[in-house]
């Protein structure tokens, strides 16, 4: 737990705990979320082959959860750290322009 805390800049257990179940909820959620948003766009395993399927089902699935991960964890009084994380993950993807502030 020690080196968990020292890495992410955190200091009690607690943060670390709700941390962790925030990873948790947000996996789940936004698996569930993508169900429905795949059948909105007609993409059901009855409609089309598996090995297509579940990529597009993962592709669907990314977003929901890099939007709703700062959202979860506001509910779990860590917004800041998944603010702070959404920020850094998504630079290192290429969109680090997103959150450029203007001089």
């Amino acid at each position: 737990m020690e080196k968990l805390k020292k890495r992410w800049g955190i200091e009690s257990n607690w943060a670390i705990v709700a941390i962790l179940i925030v990873f948790a909820i947000n996996g789940s959620f936004a698996a569930w979320v993508a169900k429905p948003v795949c059948n909105f766009f007609g993409l059901t395993l009855e409609t089309i082959n598996p090995w297509l399927y579940w990529p597009l089902r993962i592709l669907i699935i990314f977003p929901i959860y890099q939007l709703t991960l700062p959202i979860v964890g506001w509910v779990f009084g860590q917004f800041k750290f998944f603010w702070a994380f959404e920020k850094k993950f998504l630079s290192r993807l290429g969109f680090g322009f997103l959150f450029k502030e203007e001089s």
